[in-house]
């Protein structure tokens, strides 16, 4: 790699020849503004469609380059904050804002919007806006998502993290200059594209021109009509990251105090979405045992992220036999929420308003599939539940701890590792190895499916019984192409598979806080579940009491139990239109 000499703010430098003016002054410690670049630590990509163009510099001889993609050379000599560099990047800055909505304390992205926040920065405090842009109809087709085009800055984050991390390629760039726009790739609505749902595009939108659709006025409602009964769970991931939205630091597990809010808020029970975890690895493992011993259709691919299953209906319909037949831990909480459960606590099902909380946005859509309609009421995300508690007034940060009601709250270690990549199949492969061998493993953790770093796909090989079982776990979309291909060609070496559209897992789901794309956030979100599931006393899902006793008494033997198989498990077709439904 060839070194070269060069300065920034008069400070000498050396560096390789071809790193970016950015990257440099950020490795020297000089701050340059930016809004379309972005570089997600976290799936390993940087997005720099050079469109806004508010980074620039001044560079030898006065010449002013977008930093985000001029490279160092020898002899360069870069003035990061000189005026004519503050003036043009100021002018860059003012022309999108001219365009831009100045509906601020309206706005979903209010204290959170990045344009704003370099408004600020920038010292503009004064906006002339142009009036010559049009104005688009608000876009509410999705269970999930919201679209309003007026608050596109044509930054990219959107497309690019559609396409090169997920890989679905729902949306698209159109247009040249003033007339640039990002638009659905088959110009319909976003409810009726090939969308996913996974609510990345959300996560990496600026300002608000994509964001998670509200449904905490149906909570609200439910909470204040004193004939319904709202039951809650909440998945583990909430718990890693909700701490995000109130000023604590990543990795701050707030279960407890999330349980105390959400009684204060008027939820009659609290209740674990862990607990449905630990049943979905009964059942999940059982239906693996089965397919093994009996030649059933491999690789079995697992089915708890509804992103992931929406992506196979539309993409590969040929290959849906291999996905495992359980509803996700939400689908089947609501299932026995409104059965077993209402039986024991003396509640009509009827009255029994289902809900759940979630770090997914996908979730939205799933609880609207044909197959599972019913059995939730309402999702929402972790975002909507900390608007919900900061609407309350309720001091957050100083509430004690509580725990999770009784007969669906108690939970595995197992359950809790569900919410980060590779822990689904940790979880998996503790109750389907026990089961078959009879004998107990000495070391709960397969580390090769520990983290989220490098290709993207990791691997396993565990002896079962003198037979040597190949799993594979995959997060981003853009990975799983790689072990479907594989499939549709009949070259895959794997018996099971777990994939996760989100990158790192559900821990980084499109619904949970938002964060600067940071590697370092996932991993302390992932540490969290991990760190629980190490300190729970019960770390296999099949040493659940609460669970073992709801199948003795309600849902029979785990898949081959009538109750259990009619309840718990699920069906798939085809979508290749990529219609939502």
């Amino acid at each position: 790699m060839e070194k070269v000499n060069f300065t920034i703010n008069g400070i000498a430098m050396e560096g390789i020849k071809g790193e970016t003016i950015m990257a440099a002054a950020e490795r020297a410690g000089f701050k340059i503004p930016k809004i379309c670049h972005t570089e997600m630590q976290n799936v390993g990509i940087t997005i720099k469609p050079v469109t806004c163009r508010v980074c620039e510099v001044e560079v030898n001889d006065g010449k002013i380059v977008a930093s985000c993609v001029a490279p160092i050379r020898e002899g360069l000599e870069v003035k990061t904050n000189s005026k004519l560099a503050q003036e043009s990047r100021k002018k860059r800055l003012e022309d999108i804002l001219a365009d831009h909505p100045q509906d601020c304390l309206a706005c979903v992205r209010n204290m959170s919007c990045q344009l704003q926040t370099l408004a600020s920065e920038m010292g503009i405090r004064e906006i002339n806006p142009t009036g010559t842009r049009p104005i688009y109809e608000i876009d509410e087709s999705s269970h999930s998502l919201v679209r309003d085009q007026n608050k596109c800055i044509y930054c990219r984050r959107c497309d690019a993290v559609c396409s090169e991390v997920q890989a679905v390629h729902a949306l698209k760039a159109e247009g040249k200059g003033v007339d640039a726009m990002v638009v659905t790739s088959n110009g319909a609505p976003l409810g009726n594209t090939l969308c996913v749902f996974c609510g990345q595009c959300a996560a990496v939108c600026p300002t608000g021109a994509i964001s998670i659709k509200d449904d905490t006025k149906r909570i609200w409602e439910a909470l204040h009509d004193p004939d319904t009964y709202v039951v809650v769970q909440i998945a583990p991931s909430v718990r890693a990251g909700l701490g995000e939205a109130f000023g604590m630091p990543a990795g701050e597990n707030v279960a407890g105090k999330l349980n105390t809010a959400l009684r204060l808020l008027g939820f009659d029970k609290v209740l674990n979405t862990n607990f449905a975890a630990d049943m979905t690895i009964m059942e999940e493992a059982s239906e693996f045992i089965h397919r093994f011993k009996n030649k059933g259709t491999l690789p079995m691919i697992t089915s708890c992220c509804p992103s992931w299953v929406k992506f196979a209906e539309d993409e590969y319909g040929d290959l849906l036999d291999h996905m495992s037949s359980c509803k996700s831990p939400q689908g089947m909480f609501g299932a026995v929420a409104k059965t077993y459960y209402a039986d024991k606590i003396g509640v009509d099902p009827k009255k029994i308003f289902s809900m759940s909380i979630m770090p997914c946005t996908a979730k939205k859509f799933e609880i609207k599939r044909e197959q599972l309609a019913g059995e939730v009421d309402a999702s929402i995300t972790t975002q909507e539940i900390a608007k919900m508690i900061k609407e309350s007034a309720i001091d957050f940060l100083n509430l004690q701890d509580s725990g999770f009601d009784s007969i669906m709250g108690e939970e595995s270690g197992a359950g809790q590792i569900f919410g980060v990549t590779g822990g689904v199949m940790q979880a998996a492969l503790r109750t389907a190895y026990e089961t078959v061998t009879l004998k107990k493993l000495d070391d709960l953790i397969f580390e090769p499916l520990v983290g989220f770093k490098g290709s993207g796909v990791k691997e396993a090989r565990v002896n079962l019984n003198g037979t040597e079982l190949r799993v594979a776990v995959a997060h981003e979309l853009r990975n799983a192409v790689r072990l479907l291909d594989e499939i549709r060609k009949g070259e895959s070496p794997y018996h099971f598979i777990e994939i996760m559209a989100c990158p790192g897992g559900c821990v980084n789901g499109g619904g949970q806080p938002y964060h600067t794309f940071s590697s370092n956030t996932v991993s302390k979100r992932s540490a969290v579940l991990y760190d629980e599931d190490k300190n729970n006393p019960i770390r296999r899902s099949h040493e659940n009491m609460e669970l073992k006793k709801l199948y003795d008494e309600f849902l029979g033997k785990p898949y081959y139990g009538e109750n259990a198989h009619n309840l718990l498990h699920t069906t798939y077709k085809a979508n290749p239109k990529g219609d939502e439904d």
